[in-house]
């Protein structure tokens, strides 16, 4: 809460109000105090004291921009909180029940996986002494709670959200709470208005409370203002109207009949709970009633069954598609048109209006343009100060109130004095760790971390932000490696209300239901235009900086937890080195496009459909990097970039999982995250490289290719970009180059021999001896520390993406750059899998790498590469047929498994079969074959490895040969009923599902099949 107004920044003078001309200075009405008086006694029992448990990665998503009560007063500002809550965040249960005890604490809130206990056994323990203290579960996926163990009491926790990447979330819980714990005192004392949610789906009730709080606090502001004109309205609006969520008939029937005298709408599922049983028609029957008994309430039906629309007319009601591409809009525009609330309207003296604001934002703007006439006519009567007092700005507010227009030499004065100090206020309200973007003022020498609008900064960004603090937070690790400088990249951040904005403006939201290829997403994303004022940041921006640029997407579902969409959407690199500023803004504003086009590609799409998201729901914040790297001749690019992983899945020797993973090579990461050849080693231990065992292996297996970004002589026309614009080179051709000859190695043919340098001729090979071996760079230690860093900071496995640029010049330090960090879903084994070896006996297919844990008998159905038929050559076309099958058995909702040879989804085609996630969407389980034909490692690293685990989908990996411990049984597979055929492929159907047991802790698993 604003307590004070900066007084630096104002002249000896209030702020100009203008009315009550007979008063003076700093006096009010009586009446306006009694009503005052009335609006700080409501909300008696507010939540001060929050008990967060959870790990400091949490913490930090709900303290994005700062503290969880500045967020609150800064994006709610009209929600009354007098006094903004206290968070005390422990990561420890047993701290938390001995907090409990020392301290008076209003909510408990807690994530689902806590070190010493889950989060049920947690509330149930606070509920025994603390019984009325309401206990939130935060999940980040339903799949990261359910299914509960059958002995799972779940009374502990009041109320189950699931996380899905939206800050406003966190705040609609408090308020939630707030709103319950009022809702009787309220209503009583000043006829607060209650608006009803009936919704029992936890992923649909966290994403439309926010928005029914943003909306509800947005337009009732807006009303507030207009209300202090209208006395008998004054009551009824100094507080904004309650929300309560129910998830069932029953309760939503004992809300209803409570609160019967003050309801300001209703707007419930079709199918809800009803005496326990789910009823599809529920709602209908709900709101039938409700509508009989108080015929003038607003009522909105909402339904994943269009038919229902029948019915809302029926009662009559609203209705609204949950699976409509324009839900969010169409919400929004029920609140306008059904819940009677308006903007700031500017008017002329005979009261015409001009012009319209909704925030402080658009104020300030309108203010800059409105004539002297309306500005006056508006001042006079106070309509500014009454207008900001109703956003909760309350000192600002009553400053306005001190002055007169008639202390102002002219118009002109009074209208810079007022936009200045709500432009000064604009800045005090928006103060937090990430800075903003200000054209005006925009230094990129000075420039860490900034952003552009006031919307979410998206999954990929908000990691970045929180590494950026784990590393000034520790600065031990910078004095440890000091001869290195350990920093994030200079990086700007277009906010996710860029992506709406854009959206909204050219009618885009379409492209988010199906039947659209993603070259028609393309085409009709680069046809629109992006919003004026982004373009004009966008000018300054390129106006300042002439160096390489990554445009990165940063969604608010991506790097979230248990849901990663790991490389789903695009990035593009852009030389920005063209004389003309205007070629350059081109560049980078088609860049942001493409960016934003990917969020409705089919890939996403796919993926959406496999998590309980929506594509409608999905928004998209662009990260602007300075790209990490050098330039060599006329490319540039960093001499090493890699994926390191605190949690390894495939161990070998005496390795250990929880010691990691790295996968390193020669350019920019392209290379890693889809699944090419790179170099993968331990950090504990960088000599062992099961790869690297003999020089026939270390000939095979080595990097022969690499990207990089030409920045003289490129492509120049966006539309000819491909590869996120980079451009694959053969080794052979930079072995002049500086970071080739550094970390290549030649092979000296007479010798059969590889000799560990790149300064003699013969052919090079990337074996990286000069940091593995010779450690002229930390890197294995520096990744070791950083994953325990980042590990720690987040609460679980971690995975960081990076870069390393190695200077030439020994008295100037090398640069190492962290790119990203997003969680891992190195899956908890909750529950213990025992294979007995009756089971192994018997088993169809046996395997001792196997991702996961648990039984799966659901899969009937068999989609497998021939082996007779396979051909590398074919890969391309393979995955295309996998897709068709995918599309006919996703139809009928049956998961099936699917067998073949290499490695999934690399986009190396000669690795494995280069399938998509639109390839597989409905695949249950994947089995991974090593042989002769292609024996390419696993590739941990990559983004379509990531989004496998992150999904659950049993990943396993069989090693054929006779040496091999691992087992599959073609010829059972092969006398199987076969259901389809094509040139590569065989669909079988089984009469009885496949029983599928992981034990997750020996990563072994057995099918077997009747």
């Amino acid at each position: 809460m604003i307590d004070t107004f900066p007084t630096e920044h104002l002249p000896n003078r209030a702020i100009p109000g203008g009315g009550n001309e007979d008063l003076k200075n700093g006096d009010l009405p009586m009446e306006f105090y009694a009503r005052f008086k009335l609006y700080h006694e409501l909300m008696s029992t507010k939540v001060r004291e929050i008990l967060l448990v959870s790990s400091p990665y949490d913490a930090f998503i709900m303290e994005e921009d700062g503290s969880l009560a500045s967020r609150i007063i800064n994006e709610y500002s009209g929600l009354n909180l007098s006094h903004p809550p206290r968070v005390t965040r422990t990561s420890s249960a047993y701290d938390a029940l001995a907090l409990l005890n020392m301290r008076k604490f209003d909510m408990v809130l807690t994530t689902p996986h806590l070190e010493e206990m889950d989060a049920f056994s947690l509330g149930l323990k606070v509920k025994k002494t603390n019984p009325d203290i309401p206990v939130i579960l935060l999940a980040h996926s339903p799949r990261g709670i359910y299914p509960l163990p059958e002995n799972k009491n779940c009374k502990g926790i009041d109320k189950i959200f699931i996380w899905s990447g939206n800050s406003d979330l966190l705040l609609a819980m408090v308020k939630n709470v707030e709103d319950r714990l009022n809702v009787d005192a309220d209503t009583q004392k000043a006829m607060v208005r209650v608006l009803i949610l009936v919704e029992d789906s936890p992923v649909y009730y966290s994403s439309f409370l926010p928005l029914i709080y943003k909306e509800i606090v947005r337009q009732t502001q807006a009303v507030l203002m207009a209300g202090l004109n209208e006395e008998h309205r004054l009551i009824t609006m100094r507080a904004r109207p309650k929300i309560l969520l129910a998830t069932s008939y029953e309760e939503a029937m004992e809300l209803y009949q409570k609160f019967r005298s003050f309801l300001f709408g209703i707007i419930s599922d079709a199918r809800l709970p009803r005496n326990h049983e789910l009823y599809d028609d529920a709602g209908y029957l709900l709101l039938s009633r409700i509508k009989k008994e108080v015929p003038d309430v607003p009522l909105l039906l909402l339904s994943s069954q269009p038919k229902n629309r029948e019915k809302a007319n029926q009662i009559p009601a609203a209705f609204l598609d949950k699976n409509s591409p324009h839900l969010l809009s169409e919400i929004h525009d029920f609140f306008l048109t059904h819940l009677g609330f308006g903007d700031f309207v500017f008017r002329m003296p005979d009261r015409t209006e001009i012009d319209r604001a909704s925030d402080l934002r658009s104020l300030e703007t309108r203010l800059s343009r409105v004539p002297d006439e309306s500005l006056s006519y508006h001042a006079e009567r106070n309509h500014f100060s009454s207008w900001i007092m109703a956003r909760s700005e309350i000192a600002l507010a009553s400053k306005f109130r001190e002055v007169r227009a008639s202390e102002f030499s002219d118009v002109s004065e009074m209208r810079q004095y007022i936009i200045s100090n709500i432009r000064a206020l604009r800045k005090l309200r928006q103060k937090g760790v990430v800075a903003r973007f200000k054209a005006d003022n925009f230094d990129p020498y000075i420039m860490d971390f900034v952003k552009i609008g006031q919307g979410s900064l998206g999954g990929k960004a908000r990691g970045l932000a929180f590494m950026s603090a784990v590393l000034e937070q520790n600065q031990e690790i910078h004095e440890k490696y000091s001869e290195i400088k350990i920093r994030i990249p200079k990086t700007l951040v277009i906010c996710t209300d860029g992506f709406e904005s854009f959206v909204t403006q050219n009618n885009l939201e379409g492209f988010a239901g199906e039947g659209f290829t993603d070259e028609e997403v393309t085409e009709g994303f680069l046809k629109a235009d992006m919003p004026e004022w982004l373009v004009k940041d966008m000018e300054a921006f390129v106006d300042h900086v002439r160096l390489p640029l990554s445009i990165r997407s940063s969604s608010l579902l991506e790097d979230a937890q248990f849901q990663p969409y790991a490389g789903l959407y695009q990035t593009y690199m852009i030389p920005n080195n063209h004389p003309d500023p205007s070629v350059r803004l081109e560049h980078l504003i088609t860049a942001i496009k493409l960016v934003y086009a990917s969020t409705y590609y089919e890939g996403p799409k796919a993926f959406s459909r496999s998590t309980s998201n929506q594509p409608q729901a999905e928004a998209m914040a662009v990260i602007i990097q300075l790209v990490s790297g050098k330039e060599y001749g006329d490319y540039f690019y960093p001499a090493i970039s890699g994926v390191a992983q605190s949690h390894n899945f495939y161990p070998v020797s005496h390795m250990k999982s929880e010691e990691g993973i790295a996968h390193i090579a020669l350019g920019f990461g392209k290379t890693v995250v889809e699944g090419e050849k790179t170099l993968r080693f331990s950090p504990r231990y960088p000599k062992i490289m099961p790869q690297f065992s003999s020089v026939q292996d270390i000939l095979t297996n080595a990097q022969r290719f690499f990207y990089a970004l030409r920045i003289k002589n490129g492509v120049e026309d966006p539309g000819l970009w491909k590869d996120s614009n980079l451009e694959k080179r053969e080794l052979d051709d930079a072995e002049k180059e500086f970071p080739v000859r550094t970390l290549a190695s030649t092979y000296v043919p007479e010798e059969d021999r590889i000799r560990d340098t790149g300064y003699i001729k013969g052919p090079k090979i990337l074996t990286f001896a000069q940091v593995l071996k010779y450690d002229i760079f930390p890197l294995p230690q520096l990744l070791s520390d950083l994953l325990e860093f980042g590990r720690k900071g987040m609460g679980c496995p971690i995975e960081i993406e990076f870069s390393v640029n190695l200077s030439q010049d020994k008295k100037r330090k090398s640069d190492f750059n962290f790119l990203q960090i997003r969680p891992m879903v190195a899956e908890e084994e909750r529950f213990q899998v025992e294979i007995t070896y009756e089971e192994f006996e018997k088993a169809i297919c046996h395997s001792t790498q196997a991702l996961g844990n648990g039984k799966n008998e659901k899969i009937a159905d068999i989609v497998f590469v021939k082996p007779e038929d396979f051909d590398t050559k074919a890969t391309v076309q393979i995955a295309e047929e996998i897709g068709n099958i995918n599309g006919g058995l996703t139809k009928e909702k049956r998961p099936y498994l699917l067998i073949g040879p290499g490695r999934w989804g690399s986009a190396d085609r000669w690795l494995g079969i280069p399938v998509q996630w639109r390839h597989i969407s409905g695949v249950g389980a994947i089995i991974e074959l090593r042989n002769e034909k292609l024996k390419a490692d696993p590739s941990q690293g990559s983004h379509f490895f990531q989004n496998i685990t992150s999904l659950g989908i049993h990943y396993i990996t069989v090693t054929e040969g006779a040496e091999s411990e691992d087992h599959f049984d073609w010829k059972w597979l092969n006398s199987r009923s076969v259901v389809q055929e094509t040139t590569f492929l065989r669909h079988v159907r089984l009469e009885k599902p496949l029983i599928l047991k992981i034990d997750g802790r020996k990563s072994q698993c057995v099918i077997i099949g009747s």
